[in-house]
C-alpha cells in the first residue's frame, strides 16, 4: 500500500500533530522548531491577554489608560508582534485587569 502524499507530492500526510510539526517546523530541538515554539507561546499569551481584557469588558484604550501606555502597545502585545517581559505581563494582569499572575514551571 502506497503512503498518502500531500499536494507537493513529497511528504506523507501526517497522522498526528507531532508528525505534522516535525514535517513543517523540524524535529524537536532544532532551531526552526524552537523558533516555532517561541512564537506559539507568544501567541498563546497574546490570546490570554486579549480574552481576559474582553472578559473584563475593557477596550484596548481603556486598558492602556490603566497602565499609562499607548493603545498601540496593547495592540502589539495582543498580536504577539513583540516579546513581553514577565514584569510587563504582571503589570497587565494585576494592575490593568485586576487579576493575579501565576507562573507554573514543569521540569
Amino acid at each position: 500500500m502506497k503512503p498518502d502524499k500531500t499536494k507537493e507530492g513529497n511528504k506523507v500526510n501526517p497522522k498526528t500533530i507531532n508528525v505534522l510539526f516535525d514535517q513543517k517546523y523540524g524535529k524537536m530541538g532544532t532551531p526552526s522548531r524552537k523558533e516555532f515554539e517561541r512564537k506559539a507561546e507568544a501567541y498563546m499569551i497574546a490570546e490570554i491577554i486579549k480574552e481576559s481584557r474582553k472578559k473584563a469588558q475593557l477596550t484596548q484604550a481603556q486598558l492602556a489608560d490603566r497602565l499609562n501606555v499607548k493603545r498601540t502597545y496593547i495592540s502589539k502585545i495582543e498580536r504577539a508582534s513583540s516579546d513581553i517581559r514577565i514584569s510587563t505581563l504582571r503589570k497587565i494582569v494585576e494592575t490593568g485587569l485586576g487579576g493575579k499572575l501565576h507562573i507554573h514551571v514543569e521540569l
